[in-house]
């Protein structure tokens, strides 16, 4: 008799290359080396007697019968789940706190991989200035923060570097012999902080004309035309342009973000490390 049964494994393996695009981000994503994600891969290959998945030297793509069968992937992990939630105790509660600098516009993907990986777990999220956020995380009042790296704090585990720039508006003019005009976070903000000391050490004279509550105020007040922002490219408002060379403004460096947690095992950390992954791949583009 033909063994017919599917390893989940496997399956699941298959769903993370193909929403991740990546061996190595998938291999982040379920916590394991990128050449178990091989072989699960292949084991599942060979188990249904075709290739789901094209490599190549640069891209990985899914062939024709892969994405005939990724919906049908997806759906056998979903029942699993369903079946397992069956017998599952109360929920438990994961509280995050994400600085505004942080959470972009891909925010909903990272929830939405989170619920995927547990659908269970009641998620809480707040956003705030990093420096809040740690203050709270370090009260117990959060169980995980995501934040820019913080003055006098060596905890952490590095997610990623992001670079930064100047962004104005489109056919926005910097009037001469006026102090730059800065659209800002309200302190405490690392952002800021390292925008003005950028432009102190520069000799560059500037002004902040705008504060805001978050980055989409801040990002607003930069299409309104009221001045320029040191912003991350992922958080940009559609059309800002960079004017930083044309504006001779000095270069900024790339900030960490780093995960902070208490969360070490358990269906938490599972949805952490999805979180984790997802929010990688968000960063590389």
């Amino acid at each position: 008799m033909v063994e017919r049964s599917l390893d989940l494994d496997a399956v699941e393996a298959f769903v993370r290359i193909a929403e991740l695009g990546s061996f190595t981000r998938a291999a982040e994503a379920m916590g394991t080396a990128q050449g178990a994600i091989s072989l699960k891969l292949k084991r599942l290959e060979d188990r249904l007697g075709c290739r789901l998945i094209e490599r190549t030297p640069r891209h990985v793509q899914l062939s024709a019968r892969g994405a005939a069968f990724l919906e049908h992937a997806r759906e056998l992990l979903a029942a699993h789940d369903r079946a397992l939630a069956t017998f599952a105790q109360a929920r438990q509660r994961l509280t995050i706190g994400i600085s505004d600098h942080v959470a972009g516009p891909e925010l909903p993907a990272l929830i939405a991989r989170m619920n995927q990986q547990d659908p269970q777990l009641l998620i809480e999220i707040r956003i705030g200035s990093s420096g809040d956020l740690l203050q709270s995380y370090d009260r117990r009042e959060l169980d995980v923060v995501l934040a820019r790296m913080h003055v006098g704090r060596s905890d952490g585990e590095l997610l990623a570097e992001e670079p930064f720039g100047w962004f104005a508006a489109p056919g926005w003019q910097h009037r001469a012999g006026e102090p730059l005009p800065l659209a800002t976070l309200a302190e405490p903000c690392g952002v800021r902080a390292m925008a003005g000391q950028a432009l102190d050490a520069a000799g560059i004279a500037w002004a902040e004309v705008f504060v805001g509550g978050g980055v989409a105020a801040v990002a607003a007040a930069v299409m309104a035309g009221l001045g320029v922002a040191a912003l991350a490219p992922r958080m940009l408002p559609l059309g800002a342009v960079d004017v930083g060379a044309r504006l001779g403004l000095p270069a900024l460096p790339r900030l960490p973000v780093l995960l902070h947690t208490r969360t070490q095992d358990g269906r938490p950390r599972d949805a952490l490390t999805a979180l984790s992954a997802a929010f990688r791949s968000a960063v590389r583009g």
